[in-house]
């Protein structure tokens, strides 16, 4: 009886410890994506690397890379494809068989695009959102447009990446573009109700340090710690 409880004391210190860090898998997302917000390609290539052998697939790595245009833009996006493209080459050339993983599935579109997107938004949130649209959409009502439509409705709908983690993607870009305290306060917030603690996100800064100079790391721990 003694050893079962001893057993069950270790199993929960295991757990609670393991619960304060982020995995392999969720490591590799984050640098992937605050390499690519930075261009910095050179650093990028073994990460995506690093990323493949930390089992995630071609498919997840590729959908991230697309997700991101939306933070940093198409040019971004597109030399973080064409790093991918160059790291899948030399993996073959070297006879390494990565897992291509599952495809999107097929999105039901018989609902309004908008109304899918705000849809999206409040499962995000976990909340509906108010009547009174923000000042920004007020002032450009075609901006809350794309966002539903097109960010909320034709990106987060793609099922080969979970909700949870494109807002590890997107907390990653935010700390790494700096500046944009607002987005990523209510990023972190939303990464908080899709499952994330405080300790696995306070990991993620730790887990970003290299790439963030010490004002944008100072000004993402801050963030964090008003959670």
């Amino acid at each position: 009886m003694k050893l079962f409880k001893l057993i069950i004391v270790l199993f929960i210190c295991h757990y609670n410890i393991h619960a304060q860090e982020l995995s392999n898998q969720q490591k590799s997302i984050a640098s992937i994506s605050a390499l690519t917000a930075k261009s910095d390609w050179k650093g990028l290539k073994p990460e995506l690397s690093k990323g493949l052998d930390n089992g995630l697939s071609i498919n997840e790595i590729k959908e991230e890379l697309v997700h991101l245009y939306a933070y940093v833009g198409f040019p971004k996006s597109i030399m973080g494809l064409r790093t991918f493209l160059a790291v899948l080459e030399e993996r073959r050339a070297n006879g390494i068989q990565d897992n291509w993983g599952k495809e999107a599935s097929l999105i039901d579109d018989t609902q309004p695009k908008y109304d899918r997107g705000k849809k999206v938004l409040e499962a995000l949130i976990q909340n509906p959102l108010p009547d009174t649209k923000p000042d920004y959409q007020q002032f450009s009502p075609e901006i809350d447009r794309f966002l539903k439509e097109h960010l909320f409705a034709d990106i987060f709908e793609r099922d080969v990446l979970s909700h949870k983690q494109r807002e590890l993607i997107t907390v990653s870009a935010l700390m790494s573009l700096g500046n944009v305290k607002p987005m990523l306060k209510g990023h972190l917030g939303i990464s908080i109700k899709q499952g994330f603690t405080k300790a696995q996100l306070e990991d993620l800064a730790k887990t970003l340090k290299p790439y963030l100079n010490r004002k944008k790391l100072k000004s993402a721990k801050e963030v964090i710690e008003e959670l």
